[in-house]
């Protein structure tokens, strides 16, 4: 009996990168109900394809621990299938803070990174292009790029506490390992450290943020921006047309502020052609871009190596950007929107 759950670990070992040699005695004492391949799932991978990890992302010289980058790569799943296992064994060192804390942080450099780059970019598109950024998916794929699948510990079954919960996906599980190395960056080098580790790995990627913007009625968006501004109102002119008074006719309309062309369009009628002028003119604005030689970063503030926070950083002074007001909430039915005293 013993030799055939011998094979099978094996068998699973090989599957999932773990060193035969590196395999402890088994079964476990005091486990009873003992499942080969779950023994297997739980057990850690070598030192050494740890260490391979952390030089393969560029942490070799950061995260010198191997038990820290194997911390990383456990999930809180894996505790709850460790404990039926063995009910007696000591309880897994899994990234649950880890994940938290990275999360955190990612979420505060891809936030400053995208209001700096889009200061006009509406609230609910920031944080769409926030999340398409750093979001779940995001950070699983970047997980599969740096290899950190075979070294993954967790387990899709959710402990049962009374209330239904869907079992864990295991993009959800490798999600949580890059927002663990963020933390561990955080924690081993600086706050400028792990900003920069995400800016490499995941703000340095191209999101196509205007598919996120959709408009209800561009044209009463775009004179309640205009007001905003204290410009002209807004007024269409035809441009060009063609093909009138036949099946396929194409107008070419121009919406102006004063003398100012804001946008340009064209349709087969002339209200589909002042649609898309207004929402031309609207995107030119929500897509207005800073260049990166003028773009600042709160961050930037803080010191490079460890120390206090609150001294100035070696990256330069900063100077904060004045705040846009916010976006016009169109198609709210007249009512205004309630502040919080």
């Amino acid at each position: 009996m013993v030799y055939g759950q011998r094979g099978r670990v094996v068998n699973h070992a090989l599957q999932s990168a773990v060193s035969v040699a590196h395999l402890k005695k088994f079964p476990p004492p005091h486990s009873t109900n003992f499942d080969a391949e779950t023994w297997g799932q739980l057990q850690p991978p070598p030192p050494t394809a740890l260490s391979a990890f952390a030089h393969r992302i560029g942490l070799g010289a950061v995260l010198t621990d191997p038990d820290v980058i194997l911390q990383a790569c456990t999930h809180p799943s894996a505790q709850h299938l460790a404990q039926r296992l063995d009910p007696m064994a000591p309880p897994l060192a899994t990234n649950t803070h880890l994940n938290t804390l990275g999360n955190a942080l990612m979420g505060l450099f891809a936030t400053e990174y995208v209001h700096a780059s889009y200061p006009h970019l509406p609230t609910r598109v920031m944080k769409a292009a926030v999340t398409a950024h750093v979001g779940p998916l995001s950070c699983s794929n970047v997980a599969q790029e740096m290899g950190a699948v075979p070294l993954l510990r967790w387990h899709r079954e959710q402990p049962q506490t009374g209330t239904y919960q869907p079992p864990l996906q295991r993009s959800d599980a490798l999600a949580s390992i890059t927002r663990s190395l963020v933390a561990l960056v955080y924690q081993h080098r600086s706050l400028p450290s792990a900003r920069q580790f995400v800016h490499s790995y995941f703000l340095s990627r191209e999101v196509d943020i205007r598919s996120m913007i959709k408009f209800v009625d561009p044209k009463k968006a775009l004179k309640e921006m205009v007001a905003k501004f204290q410009r002209e109102p807004p007024k269409s002119r035809l441009l060009s047309e063609t093909g009138r008074f036949s099946n396929s006719p194409v107008y070419v309309v121009g919406i102006y502020s004063g003398e100012d062309k804001l946008g340009e369009g064209f349709g087969a009628s002339l209200k589909m052609a002042e649609y898309r002028a207004a929402e031309d003119a609207l995107l030119s604005v929500y897509l207005t871009r800073t260049p990166s030689e003028q773009m600042q970063l709160p961050t930037s503030t803080f010191p490079l190596g460890l120390g206090d926070v609150f001294q100035s950083g070696q990256e330069g002074s900063y100077k904060a950007p004045q705040l846009e007001e916010a976006e016009v909430m169109y198609a709210s039915g007249g009512h205004a929107p309630r502040i919080a005293a």
